[in-house]
This record gives C-alpha cells, sequence and structure tokens, in this order.
C-alpha cells in the first residue's frame, strides 16, 4: 500500500507554524474541545436527527471503536459517498479519531468514478446511504465490490440488506466505547478529496490536520462565524467549498450549527432556514438563480438569513447585482480550489468589488503568481494563468507523479488552470479556464474523459467535447462527433454515457454531428487546438 503523505518543504512549515496559521490542532481534538465548552448546543441537525456537541463527541468515540472492532486500521482508506445526512459527522470524525482516512466522493458518483477511486485510494472500505432520490446504492455497492476485490466492509446508513461484509450505521453507532485512541499528528494526512481533473479520472489531494482545519478557521473568521451561526448545507455536504468555506467544519469549529438540507430546492430550503433561524449558507451561481426566481412568491421568513456565499463557478455581474435586493443578504463570493487556495469578498469590501470580482485570498501568506504563456509575471489588470503555493495549498497529488510534473512547478507553485486578472488590491477576476477543463454548475468535468467513453461508442469515428458559456450553467458541454457510417441520435449517444455509468452531469448538454473536424486536423493540430476551433465554430454559429 502506497503510504498517503503531504509534505511542505521544512522552511515553510517552519514559517506556516511561527506565524500562527498550523497550530496543531487536529479534527478530533477541536471537536472534543467544543463537546466541552458547548456541551449542550446543537452541532448537527438533518434528517430528524439533532445532536449537540456532547451526543456527537460521544457518537464519534462509538463509531470509531466500531470501525477498529470491524477489522479496520490506522492509516485504511475508505470511499464516504454519502447525501445530506446527519450520520455523515459521526463517521468522518470517528475516523478521525481511529486514524482511518475518509476519501470523499459525491452522491451523483456512479460506478466508473467509485470503482477508480477505491482503485487509485487503496481503499478497504465503502461507505453508502441505503438510497437517495430512487437511487438505491446498495446496487453499485454490489458492483463496485465485484470490481474492487480489496473492500471488505460496507457501512450503509439505513438497512445494509445482503451486501456482503455489511455493517450499519446504527451498529456502529450502539459501540460501547474503549480505551481513549492516541491523537494523531497534526502533520498526518486527515482524508482525501478528489479534484476535478482536466485530464482523465479524478487526481487524489491529501490534506492534513494542520492545512484544512487552518483553511476553515480563518474562513470561519473573515465570515465572522461565532457560535450563533447556524449553516445551511445545500450543496454536497463533501464538496470542499460546503466542507470548508468555511463550510459545515468552520461552523463546528466556531461553535455553531449546521443545518443539512437534503435538496437544494427552494421548497426545501426556505422553510429550513425559517425553522433554524439560519444565518449563512453557500451555492453555485445556477442555485442561485433558482432562488432569486423563487423569492418573489416565497412565503418563508428569511430574515434570519445574513450571508449568501456564491462560488464553484463565475457569478455573472447581472445576477450577484440582483442577490442583496431580492433576498436581503449580503453577498460574499468565494473562488477556490480543493487543491488549496480559496478567496473571498470582505464584509468591508465595496459593492463593486463584492460584484465584479471574486475575492482575494485567505492569508497574507497566499503567494499568487499571474503570468503570461510563457510564465513571466503581468501587470496587474492584465489576464493571466494563476499559479500559487501557500499554508493550505497542496505541494502534490497522491501517487500520481505524471500529474504533479503538470500540475506543479519546481519550486511548488501549483498551477491552477484558471485565467485571471488581479486587481491592484488584489482581488482577482476570473476570466475563465486554460484547459479543456469544463466547470459545469460548479462541476468539474475532463473533456479527454468523455471523449474516452464516446470513442468507444460503435457508431462514433471520432469525437471532441468542448466548454460552452452558458449564462445559467457558467459552461455547459458539447460533443462534437464524426460518425461511424451510421449517424446516430443525440438521444442515443447520451444514453451511451449514461451506461458507462457516469454521473449525470458529465452527460453532454449538446451533441452536434459533423463530417469532419478541420481539412487537416487528424495528427495535424493538438487536441486542445481543436476544441478551441470547435468552441469558436460554435460561438459564431449562436450569434
Amino acid at each position: 500500500m502506497v503510504p498517503v503523505q503531504q509534505v511542505w518543504p521544512e522552511e515553510f512549515a517552519r514559517r506556516y507554524r511561527e506565524r500562527g496559521y498550523w497550530q496543531g490542532e487536529t479534527f478530533g481534538g477541536f471537536l472534543r474541545q467544543r463537546a466541552r465548552q458547548l456541551p449542550d448546543r446543537v452541532a448537527v441537525v438533518g434528517g430528524g436527527d439533532r445532536w449537540t456537541y456532547a451526543e456527537l463527541d460521544l457518537l464519534a468515540d462509538r463509531v470509531a471503536a466500531g470501525l477498529l472492532a470491524a477489522g479496520l486500521e490506522a492509516g485504511d482508506r475508505v470511499v464516504v459517498q454519502l447525501p445530506n445526512v446527519a450520520a455523515f459527522f459521526p463517521l468522518v470524525f470517528g475516523m478521525f479519531r481511529a486514524g482511518i482516512l475518509p476519501v470523499f466522493a459525491l452522491p451523483a458518483h456512479r460506478q466508473t468514478e467509485i470503482v477508480h477511486l477505491a482503485q487509485r485510494s487503496e481503499a478497504c472500505a465503502y461507505v453508502i446511504a441505503e438510497r437517495q432520490d430512487g437511487f438505491d446504492y446498495r446496487t453499485l455497492a454490489r458492483t463496485v465490490l465485484a470490481e474492487v476485490p480489496a473492500i471488505r466492509r460496507v457501512v450503509v446508513v439505513g438497512e445494509p440488506g445482503d451486501l456482503p461484509g455489511a455493517i450499519s450505521f446504527a451498529e456502529l453507532a450502539a459501540t460501547t466505547p474503549g480505551a481513549p485512541l492516541p491523537e494523531p499528528s497534526p502533520s498526518a494526512v486527515a482524508f482525501m478529496q478528489i479534484s476535478g481533473g482536466s485530464t482523465g479520472l479524478s487526481k487524489l489531494i491529501p490534506r492534513t490536520h494542520d492545512d484544512y482545519i487552518y483553511s476553515f478557521r480563518a474562513s470561519a473568521e473573515i465570515c465572522q462565524l461565532d457560535p450563533n451561526s447556524v449553516y445551511l448545507t445545500v450543496l454536497p455536504v463533501a464538496h470542499n467549498f460546503p466542507m470548508s468555506s468555511p463550510g459545515v467544519f468552520g461552523v463546528l469549529h466556531a461553535g455553531g450549527r449546521v443545518v443539512l438540507s437534503p435538496s437544494p430546492s427552494p421548497d426545501v430550503a426556505f422553510p429550513l432556514i425559517e425553522q433554524e433561524r439560519v444565518t449563512i449558507t453557500g451555492m453555485v451561481p445556477p442555485l442561485a438563480l433558482l432562488w432569486l426566481q423563487a423569492a418573489a412568491s416565497r412565503t418563508a421568513d428569511l430574515s434570519s438569513l445574513k450571508l449568501l456565499q456564491v462560488g464553484g463557478a463565475k457569478l455573472a455581474p447581472e445576477i450577484a447585482r440582483r442577490i442583496g435586493p431580492t433576498l436581503g443578504v449580503r453577498l460574499q463570493q468565494v473562488f477556490g480550489m480543493a487543491e488549496g487556495l480559496v478567496n473571498y469578498t470582505r464584509h468591508d469590501d465595496p459593492d463593486e468589488l463584492v460584484i465584479n470580482t471574486q475575492g482575494r485570498p485567505i492569508s497574507p501568506d497566499d503567494e499568487v503568481l499571474v503570468v503570461d504563456d510563457q510564465g513571466r509575471p503581468v501587470p496587474d489588470g492584465e489576464p493571466g494563468h494563476l499559479l500559487t503555493r501557500g499554508p493550505y495549498t497542496i505541494r502534490g497529488y497522491h501517487n500520481d507523479p505524471g500529474a504533479n510534473a503538470r500540475a506543479f512547478t519546481e519550486d511548488g507553485f501549483y498551477r491552477t488552470g484558471d485565467i485571471v486578472r488581479r486587481l491592484p488590491s488584489g482581488h482577482l477576476e476570473v476570466q475563465g479556464r486554460a484547459t479543456d477543463h469544463i466547470n459545469r454548475a460548479g462541476e468539474k468535468i475532463s473533456a479527454e474523459e468523455i471523449e474516452d467513453h464516446l470513442l468507444a461508442h460503435p457508431d462514433v469515428f471520432d469525437a471532441a467535447v468542448v466548454s460552452v458559456p452558458d449564462e445559467y450553467l457558467g459552461e455547459r458541454s458539447c460533443a462534437f462527433i464524426i460518425p461511424n457510417g451510421r449517424q446516430p441520435r443525440a438521444v442515443e449517444i447520451k444514453a451511451w454515457i449514461r451506461s458507462r455509468g457516469l454521473a449525470e452531469f458529465k452527460v453532454p448538454d449538446q451533441v452536434v454531428f459533423v463530417g469532419e473536424f478541420t481539412a487537416t486536423a487528424v495528427g495535424k493540430i493538438s487536441r486542445r487546438e481543436l476544441r478551441a476551433i470547435l468552441r469558436q465554430r460554435l460561438a459564431e454559429a449562436d450569434r
């Protein structure tokens, strides 16, 4: 098994500790501290569960003991694929306590993605819900178990049924805790997230206790959180944005309350805001637009909501201008990545900066470079490639030397793949992506991955997938296809992608059939250049 590590050069690690960014905290440690300080304050609400900090702390101990009794060990990796359910928290905090590493997947992921994550992480267990929105995750688990024999345990929130090696969350939560477990090192990896990935399937991002806790502790300070803060989780809880910007972990660190919404729909979320007196929530631009449309006919009282964060994809200024007046909240734009750097507009920023920029970095030690194609710095106000390093930006993916060579400079800067314009104030204005990485409503899609699946279709000779600007989604995907003889229908192409076991958001939004790409395309230009040509052709056709 390949060890999971994330190591900063010693001179940087020493600096981050000396400046107070890394304070030696661990996930299990800070939860224990909050349980002692605020034992009776409600920490998590969701799906009929309502747990105080003391109850959550005890449940985490029980889960840790239950996982170890089930045969898992410190250092094991576990794929966690859960919707917005309260059990997410005792499960992952229990893993943190036991030194077991969660590998966070999304509810929308299907066979292809889960098998890849399990194999790449060398996972030995898989955590699922029984079902959600009509989808039975136990059926998916059977497929995963058949393809990944190393998985010997499945934990189910609900009824396990006849799944081999399955145990229910209820069983874990009933385990009697044993002796206190040794506290992990703050510099140890706590979990792994997934990268959107500009090529192929997702890469794995190891995050340490030190670096990740700093990111959400500092975020909570920027967002002025305190024990009276109530955060509504409308996006999938395992996304980096709702986990740490400041997200659920930032709110728990501040002693506030996390409320889990099973759906982002205004019909579900608005009553929760009134009922729980929610003060802050975060969402992607399409959802913000949906909430704006629903606001006119709302009956719920939203007056407790003070801060509405929008991130994951660029928010159009014309929509940004409407959020405050329509919803009666302060808008905060958020721009970041699971690999590290996060930017926020601030409470005291002028409205024009809040409306037109995606904020400035969390930390004084977030180093930001904006460079041209040759790697030379560009003046403020000019667009360029965004590179960054800092106290919570990783120095490498897990077990992926090829990706590391592409994504990181020799001196440790991460190449984000974003084109930005930096203002003299330090605020960044996102211009788009430099790679063929489609950002569809905050979900990152690799053009290359979808092309590979399209090329497996017997009626597809060649395929190129491109991003297209979209007012609602930010970007949508369009598949250009050269048929191999018979021209299939667009619905057949979409059904094919679904049949390949991919998440629904990866199905092309648009399919265009063409006779050829360019007169000299095959073998004469790069796929990136080809996609740029096709993207331009589509833009001209839409005018």
